[in-house]
């Protein structure tokens, strides 16, 4: 046989492997651990905690939380009924969080991941070490990520991480946790006060550990709020005070 037919063949019968190889990677994306996934109802199935680049259970900048490893839990679910598209439901995402004091600021970690249904979705906000909040880094302040947007019941669904923390510039470590359930209350009851976001539900992820000796989601209650949207005719801003005459 003709060595260019047989060079020929050769190449076409890599391509063919690397193709099937292709096609077998595509029909098995990345999941995480069944622990590591909830289903919540009427929700699709999704993440129970934030995922760092390495896809393990992201660890709150690595600190330890009464002896233990402390994990970041999703305590946060967005869905926008009203975005026509993906990229309007990130626009109304970065608006609302705006109206809300929530801005994209520095000085934050970043590189996560969130698994919404089959799906690793890269954090809001990207571009570097920024995360969504209420007061510069080097103030004590509520932070947060979210995940998303998925294609959900003809809306679009995010879910999301949201902490506090204190600083204390002598220590080695300036940033030091305080609290999950306090941030993601502050949000969302500015949320539900100032935008067309507004509290529907409140979900059990399963996602609070509990008794654990090597990992703890401190005071983490299992519950991420639901909001959803309602046509802005019905968002109603808060009762501006009447200054004294």
């Amino acid at each position: 046989m003709n060595r260019n037919v047989l060079l020929c063949l050769a190449i076409l019968g890599t391509c063919a492997r690397a193709e099937e190889s292709n096609e077998s990677t595509n029909r098995i994306p990345w999941r995480p651990a069944p622990a590591d996934i909830v289903a919540p109802a009427g929700l699709p199935e999704m993440g129970k905690w934030m995922f760092d680049a390495r896809k393990q259970p992201a660890q709150w900048l690595g600190e330890r939380y009464q002896g233990r490893n402390l994990r970041e839990p999703i305590n946060l679910i967005i869905v926008d009924d009203l975005a026509d598209s993906a990229a309007q439901a990130r626009e109304r995402l970065f608006h609302n969080f705006k109206e809300v004091g929530f801005l994209v600021r520095e000085g934050h970690s970043a590189g996560y991941q969130g698994y919404i249904a089959g799906r690793l979705y890269p954090q809001i906000p990207e571009g570097g070490k920024v995360a969504f909040s209420d007061k510069p880094f080097e103030f004590g302040n509520n932070h947060g990520r979210l995940f998303g947007p998925h294609p959900f019941q003809g809306g679009w669904l995010f879910i999301g991480a949201v902490s506090r923390e204190r600083i204390e510039p002598l220590q080695k470590v300036k940033h030091r946790y305080v609290s999950f359930n306090r941030a993601r209350d502050t949000l969302v009851q500015r949320l539900d006060l100032m935008t067309s976001y507004k509290v529907a539900a409140f979900s059990c992820l399963s996602n609070a550990v509990i008794g654990d000796g090597k990992i703890s989601t401190g005071d983490h209650d299992t519950i991420a709020v639901l909001l959803r949207t309602v046509p802005t005719d019905f968002v109603t801003a808060p009762p501006r005070k009447e200054r004294p005459q």
